[in-house]
């Protein structure tokens, strides 16, 4: 299983422990500090297209115009800290956030 986020995030890190606790392996995948490929980006982008945005966050309100209205694999690739967290997968699925649904999923 792949967890991929930020290591500052509060959702990745009550989710990284929770599936520790339910018996997951987890690795973890900082998407900062270590820069995904466009075809690492490919799965999670065909998965949950524009969503994989965080639309609401300070990072994408800070980006210029140009860039706010350029394609999801562009931003990404130019701040992988505007990535929707965390996004989990066992390989066959994909899951977004960390809500009740999610848990119900994964544990």
């Amino acid at each position: 299983m792949i967890l991929y986020g930020l290591p500052t995030c509060s959702d990745c890190n009550k989710a990284r422990k929770a599936l520790a606790e339910a018996g997951h392996d987890v690795t973890f995948r900082d998407v900062r500090a270590e820069p995904m490929s466009d075809a690492d980006w490919a799965p999670l982008i065909a998965e949950f297209g524009d969503t994989l945005v965080d639309r609401k966050s300070q990072a994408f309100r800070n980006l210029n115009a140009w860039m706010r209205e350029s394609e999801t694999d562009a931003q990404l690739a130019d701040q992988p800290a505007l990535m929707a967290r965390p996004v989990i997968t066992n390989g066959t699925r994909w899951t977004l956030g960390w809500d009740a649904d999610v848990q119900t999923i994964w544990l």
